[in-house]
């Protein structure tokens, strides 16, 4: 770190979601700025790349606490450093996952996860033909074994990709044995206790907004 950039408290403020959402923008395209041999990237540049405005990248980079020197922007390798470690990116979360059908499978082969702090160590599902087995170097277990898995693994997190059916009631297991997070990619809006933190990511969620603005531009 340089004499012209100083970090703060960072637990002083609490980080809107929006902008949580957004860092890791930053943080992938100051990542090819450096890539092209760039030392120093301004609020601007990063806004041409991604088309926000410099002021709301500003903005947001203000919350984890790094200053840039004045006409030349923030060192980029200070950056990528506070970037990750802001995010959690530098620290290990091991994560069961719950259901190896077709997403849950492409994210156990998903070794791309590692890199950004997530280490799925085990999997779970009902399949006969998949537990005792393991895919990417994962094991996979039977859902009964969970319990006894929780003592042998140091992990607080659950990715849930199993059938909306039985959504709620894997978490209620998962709760029950000691996740402490979800990660739910099911299209059903898990309930938990509220010291439980819940992500949700419904790629159907997602499908239908795109293709509601697709049929408006269609429209228009």
């Amino acid at each position: 770190m340089t004499t012209n950039e100083v970090i703060r408290d960072k637990d002083s403020m609490k980080v809107p979601e929006p902008t949580l959402r957004r860092l890791p923008w930053y943080l992938s395209n100051v990542k090819l700025l450096k890539q092209r041999g760039e030392r120093y990237v301004s609020s601007t540049q990063i806004s041409k790349e991604i088309n926000i405005d410099a002021s709301q990248i500003a903005k947001d980079l203000s919350y984890v606490n790094i200053s840039g020197r004045t006409r030349v922007g923030y060192e980029v390798d200070t950056l990528i450093a506070v970037l990750e470690s802001f995010l959690g990116f530098t620290n290990v979360h091991n994560a069961f996952l719950f259901g190896v059908g077709s997403l849950g499978g492409a994210l156990l082969r998903d070794s791309g996860l590692n890199h950004f702090g997530l280490k799925i160590v085990a999997a779970f599902d009902i399949n006969r033909d998949l537990v005792g087995h393991s895919l990417n170097g994962i094991p996979i277990f039977h859902p009964d074994d969970f319990e006894k898995k929780m003592l042998e693994y140091n992990v607080n997190i659950g990715v849930l990709t199993v059938p909306i059916e039985i959504a709620q009631s894997i978490t209620n297991k998962m709760v029950a044995g000691g996740i402490k997070a979800v990660w739910n990619f099911t299209p059903f809006r898990i309930r938990v206790p509220e010291n439980i933190v819940v992500q949700n990511t419904s790629l159907y969620a997602h499908l239908a907004l795109m293709f509601n603005r697709l049929n408006f531009n269609e429209i228009k």
